[in-house]
């Protein structure tokens, strides 16, 4: 993927998605010993960054395609993502939720227009769904974070922030599916600054950390996380592209996640998913490495269930 190809990527979802504000806190700054600015995708569009991969995906498809439709399989963010992304372009979205997701989730989906179909809650369940629908409607699979015009969309978020601070030392991001740190990653070499990108990854699924000192796509055993986003496992697009561009990835406990957020909910006066809370949770976690930086965190999310917080 090229610079250009970001360039025209950004101009083109422009009209659809929110340019977000990136905020700071002289308190979080003072407890983190560094400086930090929180690109804040929690005011995205259906409060997530994944509205912009999901936009340019749909964007990127011919008449005749997009009159057939887009399907995807996604308990979370994305689910609702490609929904609204798919409503605001008059598109129909077929989305595959597993049984077991939340119903808030699915509420929100069929809020945002999405036409949901219920799988067993089990990856195999989801991609053989998401083909048979694809086979009977001909509409188009779009994968939440491997597909390269959803890679593209996530790096626009970067590329704002980068345009109001574009003297970062480090940018921080959370990763599930790499979409997000693939897509930050490319931004930061086309237009950082010698920046570096670090990702940051709870311990009970720290597949991403694992791949990336093997030299191949880890698994997890457990997925026993409050960062539901973050379950995920890397692609075949994103893993490649982080071997270039990441320059690590940081491990954080689920009570580190759990402090973090709740700072930042404090502090800030704004609410961050836990996903989100873990690039925060990991700075808080090695000082040191931060210590006198400028440091930039996509803040992933916002999409909390309140009958479930953690604090």
């Amino acid at each position: 993927m090229q610079k250009d190809d970001l360039l025209e990527c950004h101009k083109r979802i422009a009209p659809f998605v929110h340019r977000t504000p990136v905020f700071s806190s002289q308190l979080l700054n003072k407890i983190a010993d560094t400086t930090v600015f929180f690109k804040c995708e929690n005011f995205q569009r259906m409060g997530a960054y994944k509205m912009r991969g999901a936009t340019n995906a749909i964007l990127q498809l011919t008449k005749e395609l997009r009159n057939k439709g887009v399907v995807t399989h996604s308990s979370g963010n994305f689910a609702q993502a490609l929904s609204l992304a798919a409503k605001s372009l008059k598109v129909k979205a077929y989305i595959v939720m597993p049984s077991s997701a939340p119903l808030v989730k699915k509420d929100a989906v069929k809020g945002y227009g999405g036409n949901i179909i219920e799988c067993e809650p089990t990856l195999e369940a989801r991609n053989a769904t998401a083909k048979k629908i694809g086979v009977e409607t001909g509409a188009t699979f779009i994968h939440p974070s491997n597909d390269l015009e959803v890679i593209a969309g996530q790096g626009t978020a970067c590329m704002e922030l980068l345009e109001e601070q574009p003297n970062l030392d480090v940018v921080v991001v959370p990763v599930g599916g790499g979409g997000l740190i693939a897509g930050t990653a490319l931004a930061v070499h086309y237009f950082g600054n010698d920046c570096k990108v670090i990702g940051a990854e709870p311990f009970e699924v720290d597949d991403a950390y694992r791949s990336l000192q093997s030299g191949k796509i880890e698994c997890n055993a457990t997925t026993n996380t409050i960062a539901d986003g973050l379950k995920t496992q890397l692609g075949t697009n994103t893993f490649p592209i982080m071997q270039e561009y990441v320059d690590g990835i940081i491990r954080v406990t689920e009570e580190e996640i759990v402090t973090a957020m709740q700072l930042v909910w404090e502090r800030m006066k704004i609410i961050i998913e836990p996903s989100s809370a873990v690039a925060f949770a990991a700075v808080l976690r090695e000082k040191e490495k931060f210590k006198n930086k400028k440091i930039g965190i996509i803040v992933s999310g916002g999409n909390v269930d309140l009958k479930k917080l953690p604090f």
